[in-house]
């Protein structure tokens, strides 16, 4: 790899080669059916339950992770969604929201293998918190912003908070800087290429979790 072309430094190679796999998660049934408003705020909430579990996993790793060579820059306060997922489900689900709280199968194995990729294998779980984390800096604004229009949250407040990156100022900047530290991550070639793969595993492994609610949540013909 010739890490001085810029068409070949690690972060485009993950974004490029994951492409496919990103729209397919992106153009889900259940996902454009959400954001086009044919699904009630039960669909979004279920939806947001799910995401706990998967959090869950990718944030109670990142704690010893931290001082992870490999993983360790990537571990940053500002990026915890934990606490606002947690608002935005007591508002979504009441007070009691935890006694109800399910994962699908789908979700599982998600959630799964985020938490074995923390504890087994840093260099994977940085492929989890890269389709994550820029994903909700991203298109996830695209979702906040419907679910505040389609059911009526107040504007980066109770039910949208996961979406709400209080500490982050510059989204674009942050994310110049993550795409940095992704060019820069120590790991050689091989291991780079393991990385990649596990970035499309984790698309694939969302994807699943949208079918299985479009499942859940088929519009009525």
């Amino acid at each position: 790899m010739d890490s001085s072309s810029p068409s070949s430094t690690f972060s485009t190679l993950i974004r490029t080669a994951s492409h496919e796999q990103h729209m397919e998660a992106e153009t889900s049934t259940f996902m454009s059916d959400l954001l086009g408003g044919r699904l009630g705020v039960d669909a979004y909430a279920r939806y947001t339950e799910q995401l706990w579990f998967v959090y869950e996993a990718l944030e109670s790793g990142a704690r010893h992770l931290a001082s992870d060579p490999v993983a360790g820059p990537f571990i940053r306060p500002e990026l915890l969604r934990l606490p606002s997922l947690e608002q935005d489900l007591s508002h979504l689900r009441g007070p009691d929201w935890r006694s109800t709280l399910t994962a699908l199968p789908a979700t599982r194995a998600y959630a799964d293998r985020v938490a074995e990729c923390a504890r087994d294998w840093p260099a994977g779980y940085i492929a989890h918190h890269y389709t994550r984390y820029l994903g909700d800096l991203s298109g996830g604004q695209i979702i906040r912003d419907k679910a505040e229009r389609t059911w009526g949250f107040p504007k980066k407040g109770d039910g949208v908070r996961f979406y709400v990156f209080e500490d982050i100022s510059n989204p674009a900047a942050f994310k110049r800087e993550y795409r940095e530290l992704l060019d820069g991550v120590r790991a050689d070639d091989l291991e780079k290429q393991r990385v990649i793969t596990e970035c499309k595993r984790a698309f694939a492994l969302n994807t699943a979790v949208f079918h299985a609610l479009g499942e859940e949540f088929p519009l009525s013909a």
